[in-house]
């Protein structure tokens, strides 16, 4: 719901808020929207809303008076972020669910699972990251059942995981009667998307009158507008001056001395701790530096500074701490405060204290972080720590707690060589994980550290590929290419893997790539280089595509087979994860479906898994295009929104899945603005391959809408760079296709070619199936026939169901023009049926427009259409049908339990049912998405391979048998 709207609608909202305190004056707006959004959830819906502000603008006080209100009929559960914990995995998600775990049993298996291990009740693997999310939906929607805010103050603090994690619930509210309010100093790219109410300073007048309340005397007026001025608007300055404020001082005979709101609260603090007990003191530090508010291991690690367990009660007096299972601190902002307001020895005593409490076997890592912060300079056997902690995060697969590791790591390393070895370590991983900024940093580090040719070498091949995958510079595939020359002579057992990940970048750069380094001249380089090719996946692909360029596409295809096969069960996640993305490629240019589909799918996961979101966008990217073409549109819509979310930095950048969506919806002006956008963005960035694919997405849609002549000026000048690797060698099939439809099949010649030497030599089903349905196209009567039976019966064989589709619609639009309705009605029934379930509306009206011209009425998914199922509880009756429950349903759609439930109450309402039951026998005759109808032909006698001289079997009758 927009905010705008909120704010007028208010009264009811409003009279619940109209006891305002002092401090929030001017504050009308922010309280009334969010009276709105607890309104909101008291009437049963769900909202969510992300309070941004800078430090000290009143966004917690503001907070507090309306969670007063909420409080009378609402429960309230609240975490804070520690800037001591940023870098601990799932320490916010811990201190916000600590309360719940006893509602951890009504969670499905997985989920339950998954929330066990990332809060230490279980060992095993780290779970994957998007069922953490799903979990924390369901384990809150649990108690949403009975109303529930959910608050996240200090959001700016909170660590990654945790903030992922809570993002991902908060942008799948739907039935649940939960408001979820993260608060924020600043914008995180987490929180990207999710509706946003900004606190700014107060307004001039209104901090006039917070000023003049909290001071007893007169206010010389160029002292007070000084103090508004470099207060701008910010409530917590003008209240720290008001109680430092003299009569002097007031009057004008006294300068102040004016600090940043947060330094202005630590020597707020300083002054309040001053007053208290020095075992006091210390115990709030141990406090403030423990990440997880565990009671018992603070009262250990005071036990071993000496502090005696009365040292608390000073503190609780003084209304900084709050005793409970947790160790709290009674404002949010308090803890970092004593933390950073602490003098660094003080800090370091209560990481070693805290070090010494925390067990060696339930929790290395975290006490090897606290030994680190525990560490005034740079220590051997403490860096050496950190190092085998992040050895094992990486075995584990969790690449984020290793590169943190790492890097402080790298700090507290003495020996310079050892130093930039574990900084270049560290920044690997800090750009896998989609970290740029302190990839630089460590880059920066190891540059100036670097003794040998070697570290300088591989800094360099680390700063092109930070520059590659982040600046999306269109001459960083230069810069690879240089690295792989480096690494040549300095460090030959890396250079083969570098020459694949310049050629990489080469292909991307396609028709764009520069003089010296397109992708031939990459694959030159890499066949010239010294050593000897091994059988590790790197050599295979990298011989492979380097054949391609060099000899041909099927010497390429025989060497890149193997590759395939080379990728699996115990590669170390690191190094599958770069080998990923060129193996994806590689099974897509072979026309390999079964491949191409598990090896995106592994790619997405794994990235998942470890945290890896440098590799999650192009991932998910690579799968959203697998989706397109098995025709699994609601998968492609639900991976989209994970792109989205696994990289809000690319804000307006449009991707291959929301233009394939877009284009196979018919959504033709949103296609062609999406065309315009990529196409612009790939040329600025040098991704000549994108602009192939926007040419094919083109091609596709006017294809789809029978704009034939638009179609084949696409496709014809997306064809003309036929070298490329990827979507290119799919253009091929549009341009037959356009051409015999407006009557000129002469140019279709040369890319029907093309494509029957690929088939050929790729050898695989969806390449000889889209040859002989490109090929029935340019022949007529028998031949034409046994082209059409192949191309089903070979696609038909695969997991591409979209071209499976547009195989039967092509067949039956030939049978209609030859006469033959009866035939052409089953082909073109089954194109429509399949077109319309997966939800391609160009080529389904085509086909119903052809069914129509048969005399057949075309049938409607439902008799009445304001009944009609939307694609998403279509999908959910679905898999109901199949039996799936419904916290297996939440599992399968990233949806909670609660909003599988509304569905399907609003399904049942339109369909007059009342159990699952009915629901099948309602459902039975739909066909399901991406299946054939069931009286599809089925070829009885299987045509001969290749492009030339086929001939059928056997005499084929001119009637196709229904199978």
């Amino acid at each position: 719901m927009p905010l705008g709207s909120l704010a007028e609608t208010d009264n009811a909202a409003l009279s619940r808020l109209s006891d305002s305190p002092a401090e929030l004056y001017g504050r009308r707006r922010e309280c009334t929207t969010l009276g709105a959004l607890l309104e909101e959830v008291r009437g049963g819906h769900s909202a969510v809303v992300v309070v941004r502000g800078e430090a000290g603008v009143g966004k917690t006080t503001l907070l507090d008076h309306v969670l007063r209100s909420a409080a009378q009929d609402l429960p309230v559960i609240r975490a804070a972020g520690v800037q001591a914990e940023r870098d601990v995995g799932f320490a916010a998600l811990h201190q916000l669910c600590g309360s719940l775990l006893d509602r951890l049993d009504r969670l499905p298996d997985p989920e339950r699972h998954a929330l066990e291990s990332v809060f230490g009740l279980r060992t095993g693997p780290v779970p994957d990251r998007l069922l953490v999310g799903l979990a924390v939906l369901d384990l809150l929607s649990s108690v949403a059942g009975e109303r529930l805010v959910c608050v996240v103050d200090d959001a700016q603090w909170i660590d990654r995981p945790s903030a992922q994690a809570l993002a991902f619930a908060a942008r799948r509210l739907r039935s649940e009667s939960m408001l979820m309010v993260f608060v924020t100093r600043e914008q995180r790219m987490e929180f990207h998307g999710l509706p946003e109410l900004v606190v700014g300073g107060l307004r001039e007048a209104d901090a006039r009158k917070l000023l003049e309340s909290l001071v007893d005397w007169p206010l010389e007026a160029r002292v007070r507008d000084r103090f508004l001025g470099e207060a701008r608007g910010n409530p917590l300055v003008l209240r720290d001056w008001a109680r430092e404020l003299t009569a002097e001082l007031a009057g004008g005979y006294q300068v102040p001395v004016v600090a940043p709101p947060s330094t202005r609260l630590e020597l707020g603090v300083q002054r309040q701790m001053a007053a208290l007990p020095e075992q006091t003191r210390r115990l709030l530090v141990v406090a403030a530096a423990d990440p997880t508010g565990d009671s018992a291991l603070v009262w250990r690690a005071a036990a071993r500074l000496g502090l005696m367990p009365d040292a608390v009660t000073p503190a609780c007096e003084a209304g900084l701490l709050a005793l409970g299972v947790q160790l709290r601190f009674q404002q949010t902002a308090l803890r970092s405060a004593v933390y950073r307001a602490a003098p660094l020895a003080t800090r370091q005593e209560a990481h070693r204290a805290l070090a010494d409490a925390t067990d060696q076997d339930s929790a290395p890592d975290r006490r090897a972080w606290h030994r680190a912060l525990a560490t005034p300079a740079p220590d051997d056997a403490v860096a050496a720590h950190l190092e085998r902690s992040a050895d094992q995060a990486q075995e584990g697969g969790n690449l984020v707690a290793a590169a943190a590791l790492l890097e402080r790591a790298a700090t507290l390393t003495p020996d310079p060589v050892l130093r930039v070895e574990r900084a270049l370590a560290a920044a690997q991983d800090k750009i896998l994980t989609g970290a740029y900024t302190p990839a630089r940093g460590l880059l920066a580090l190891a540059e100036a550290g670097a003794t040998g040719q070697p570290q300088r070498d591989r800094a360099f091949q680390l700063r092109a590929r930070l520059a590659h995958v982040f600046e999306c510079d269109d001459s960083t595939p230069s810069m690879l290419l240089e690295a792989a020359r480096r690494l040549e002579k300095s460090a030959t057992a890396v250079a083969r893997p570098a020459y694949l990940e310049a050629l990489t970048a080469a292909m991307s750069a396609g028709r764009l790539a520069g003089e010296g380094w397109s992708a031939e001249e990459v694959a030159r380089a890499a066949r010239r280089a010294p050593g000897t090719a091994g059988r590790s996946a790197a050599d295979l692909l990298l011989d492979g595509f380097a054949a391609h360029f060099t000899e041909g596409y099927a010497e390429g295809a025989d060497r890149l087979r193997p590759a395939l096969d080379a990728l699996g069960p115990g590669m170390p996640p690191r190094e599958e994860l770069r080998r990923l993305r060129p193996a994806c490629i590689a099974a897509l240019h072979l026309w390999d479906d079964r491949a191409w589909d598990d090896l995106s799918r592994r790619h997405v996961t794994l990235a998942r898994a470890t945290g890896a979101l440098g590799e999650l966008r192009p991932a998910l990217g690579m799968r959203s295009l697998v989706l397109l073409l098995a025709g699994e549109l609601d998968a492609v819509a639900a991976a989209e929104q994970r792109r989205a979310a696994a990289d809000p930095q690319a804000d307006g950048f449009s991707s291959y899945g929301e233009l394939g969506l877009a284009v196979l919806q018919a959504n033709e002006s949103r296609a062609r603005e999406l065309i315009g956008a990529l196409a612009e963005r790939a040329a600025a960035g040098g991704q000549g391959t994108t602009i192939t694919f926007t040419k094919w997405a083109q091609a596709v849609l006017c294809n789809g809408i029978g704009a034939y002549d638009q179609a084949l000026a696409a496709a014809e000048h997306g064809e003309a760079y036929s070298q490329e690797v990827g979507v290119c060698a799919w253009l091929s099939a549009e341009l037959v296709e356009a051409a015999v439809r407006t009557g000129a099949p002469g140019r279709a010649s040369s890319a029907l070619t093309r494509l029957s030497e690929t088939a050929v030599a790729s050898g695989s089903d969806w390449a000889a199936g889209i040859e002989a349905r490109s090929r029935a196209l340019l022949n007529e009567g028998d031949a034409a026939e046994c082209l059409y039976r192949e191309a089903v019966e070979r696609l038909g064989r695969t997991r591409v169901r979209l071209e499976l589709a547009r195989a039967h619609l092509l067949y039956g639009e030939w049978l209609r023009r030859e006469g033959r309705r009866t035939d052409a009605r089953e082909q073109l029934r089954t194109a429509h049926e399949m077109l319309s379930a997966m939800g391609v509306q160009g080529f389904a009206a085509r086909a119903g427009r052809e069914l129509l011209a048969t005399g057949e009425t075309v049938r409607k998914r439902t008799a009445d259409t304001a009944n009609q199922l939307t694609a998403q509880q279509a999908q959910i009756a679905r898999l109901a049908c199949d039996g799936l429950s419904n916290p297996e349903i939440s599992v399968q759609l990233f949806i909670s339990r609660r909003t599988v439930e509304w569905h399907l109450s609003k399904i049942f309402t339109k369909l007059g049912i009342t159990s699952r039951k009915q629901l099948r026998l309602a459902l039975q005759s739909t066909t399901r998405p991406g299946r054939p109808h069931r009286r599809a032909f089925r070829p009885t006698a299987r045509p001969l391979p290749g492009p030339e001289g086929r001939q059928c079997a056997a005499e084929l009758p001119s009637t196709a048998r229904p199978a």
